[in-house]
């Protein structure tokens, strides 16, 4: 058997183990995807009429304002879910399954496969659950083409996939779940002070550089121009540019960790 074959028996294994791990723990996940569930019925529904004074010139309604908001809350999704890849790595780590892998006759590189991709697979059942309430309230993308929902979609597996890496390297980085979290948590605060909920020529001017220049305002940004045909002018590159910058930085980080001699 070559040992391409070997890497995908190998790393199918371990796929289909951290699935099944997934389904057993199934709660971690469900506290995870809370987060953006709420944050978007709250914003709609409690803080909607008075958001959206703040989009469209302030002309725009609670339905405009659901439309702009959708597209934030789906990267929040992706943030907020991939945590538990941090938290699960972590746990494989102190718990020494990580090195009894590294003794065993098993493909090294598809320990981490396993993770990244299970985590990935979650993100995405996630963004189908959070699309779905978002439907029932009232979301409609009736401009966009096919072609633009497959982007939209390639977007948000592209980030995913970025933010799973980032976020096995912390698990990996962790000494327990418990700092795995904490050191997780910027992936759900990022959001907050992006342009998810207000456009970010609204904020104070000392305070626009922050949420322009970090890597959720600009995938936002392009995926709401790809749903709902707003411009995406410069966005796209910088989303992709971002996409990729930290999938090879979380690729690179978290196979240092993994290979590093146990202390």
């Amino acid at each position: 058997m070559s040992s391409l074959s070997l890497a995908v028996r190998d790393s199918h294994t371990m796929l289909r183990r951290n699935l099944l791990h997934a389904r057993r723990y199934p709660s971690m996940t469900l506290n995870l995807l809370l987060t953006p569930i709420m944050l978007l019925l709250l914003f709609v529904y409690i803080f909607g009429d008075v958001m959206s004074a703040g989009i469209g010139g302030g002309g725009a309604d609670r339905s405009e304002y659901v439309a702009y908001l959708v597209p934030g809350l789906m990267l929040m999704t992706i943030g907020s879910t991939v945590i538990g890849a941090a938290i699960s790595v972590s746990m494989d780590m102190t718990a020494g399954i990580m090195a009894r892998f590294r003794t065993m006759a098993v493909y090294r590189g598809s320990v981490l496969v396993g993770h990244v991709v299970g985590s990935v697979l979650q993100v995405l059942g996630s963004l189908v659950l959070v699309g779905a309430i978002a439907v029932a309230i009232g979301f409609r993308s009736t401009d966009a083409t096919p072609l633009e929902w497959l982007a939209a979609f390639g977007l948000l597996a592209l980030f995913a996939l970025a933010l799973t890496w980032i976020a096995v390297g912390m698990g990996l980085a962790s000494p327990n779940p418990e700092a795995a979290s904490n050191m997780a948590m910027p992936l759900i605060l990022l959001p907050l002070i992006s342009s998810a909920f207000i456009p970010s020529d609204t904020m104070p001017g000392w305070f626009q550089p922050i949420a322009d220049y970090q890597p959720f305002t600009p995938a936002i940004e392009t995926l709401r121009g790809l749903l709902l045909g707003t411009g995406i002018g410069h966005h796209g590159w910088l989303a992709i540019a971002w996409c990729l910058g930290l999938t090879v930085l979380g690729y690179v980080w978290s196979r240092a960790l993994f290979n590093r001699d146990p202390a």
